[in-house]
């Protein structure tokens, strides 16, 4: 018999008067993470029936752009090592870098 394990990860949106969002706040208890504060989220499941991905994107109105733009080079990066670690295709993955790398530099968030 083997024992399940559940772990709960809590998305908490605070919204205006017309349903935008001012407040993002998150808890994963087993990262050690308890209702922190955050400007915005992209999350993403994948719908085997549908064969359809379906996604969740929200920030606050209070996220600075510069900050949004740092924010989509490290999600794209953090994709490419995902991607990579799902299918070991590393010439994709080159590719996904390399793009990775002309996004910040073009965005003139290169370090």
């Amino acid at each position: 018999m083997s024992n399940k394990i559940t772990s709960k990860i809590e998305l908490n949106v605070e919204l205006d008067e017309n349903r935008v969002p001012e407040k993002l706040n998150w808890t994963a208890q087993d990262g050690g993470i308890t209702n922190a504060d955050a400007k915005a989220m992209m999350l993403s499941v994948w719908d085997s029936e549908e064969q359809e991905s379906l996604r969740i994107d929200l920030w606050t109105k209070d996220m600075p752009v510069d900050e949004m733009k740092v924010f989509f080079h490290q999600t794209l990066v953090a994709m490419s090592d995902t991607f990579n670690r799902a299918t070991q295709d590393e010439k994709m993955t080159a590719t996904m870098k390399d793009f990775c790398d002309y996004f910040a530099e073009k965005l003139g968030i290169k370090k």
